[in-house]
């Protein structure tokens, strides 16, 4: 429901946006994109999949028909080593429904890469690092999933009181940042509340990719911490400037 409601989450990404220079292209690491070995959007122009069921029709009334971007497409091809593999697919929304809020004339060119199913916490760390140049490039990094996401605990009025214990993982996640204690993030199933607070890693391990490309001058901030239906953590890092 955040791609049409006006909280402190939404209002949070339009001033993030606000802020930061115009990119050249998003790159989307998606937390709804899973694969065996990793893939890139190649689309000349993306269609927008509503990969979400059960809710109101304005939200698939909702399109984002941004421009992808073959060229960056090859570019993280090549800086992947070959590993990301083009694939015409558009965007899930995991991509386009922070965009929407974020960048709504849908004119900056956007692809997603996938999750491969099949690597470690750290080979995906590793992935994101092999991804840093772009970002002088002007390619803007994102990584879209949630530090706490298990939708078997949540509650789904949107105001539902924290439940402590993802308040607790999201705040261990905070620190860690903080410190740039990247190897404990890595490792993130060893805490008690690794796997309550993420029993699939789909939604957790974008946040590694984008801390993969932070550099010894870079900070890591929280632009927005808050928690949803009473589990769902909506904490939005940015990474340099």
């Amino acid at each position: 429901m955040n791609i049409v409601a006006d909280n402190g989450y939404t209002r949070d990404l339009e001033a993030l946006a606000a802020r930061l220079p115009r990119p050249a292209a998003i790159l989307v690491i998606s937390a709804h994109w899973l694969t065996k070995g990793t893939a890139v959007s190649a689309d000349e122009r993306n269609l927008t999949i509503h990969d979400f069921f059960g809710f109101p029709d304005e939200l698939y009334e909702k399109q984002y028909p941004a421009p992808g971007s073959p060229a960056v497409a090859a570019r993280v091809g090549a800086l992947s080593g070959g590993r990301a593999a083009p694939m015409e697919r558009g965007l899930d929304h995991a991509a386009w429904a922070p965009l929407i809020r974020m960048y709504p004339p849908a004119a900056v060119p956007v692809l997603e890469l996938s999750l491969d199913v099949g690597a470690s916490a750290a080979e995906h760390y590793a992935l994101g690092r092999s991804l840093a140049a772009l970002r002088d490039e002007g390619v803007l990094i994102v990584g879209s999933g949630n530090v706490v996401h298990n939708l078997g605990t949540v509650d789904w009025n949107e105001d539902a009181p924290v439940v402590a214990w993802a308040a607790e993982f999201d705040a261990w996640v905070a620190d860690c940042v903080a410190a740039r204690r990247h190897d404990d993030l890595m490792r993130y199933l060893k805490h008690p509340l690794g796997r309550l607070a993420a029993p699939t890693p789909d939604h957790y391990l974008p946040l590694l990719y984008a801390l993969a490309v932070q550099t010894e001058r870079d900070d890591a901030r929280t632009v927005h911490d808050g928690i949803q239906n009473g589990t769902v953590s909506m904490r939005c890092l940015q990474v340099g400037d």
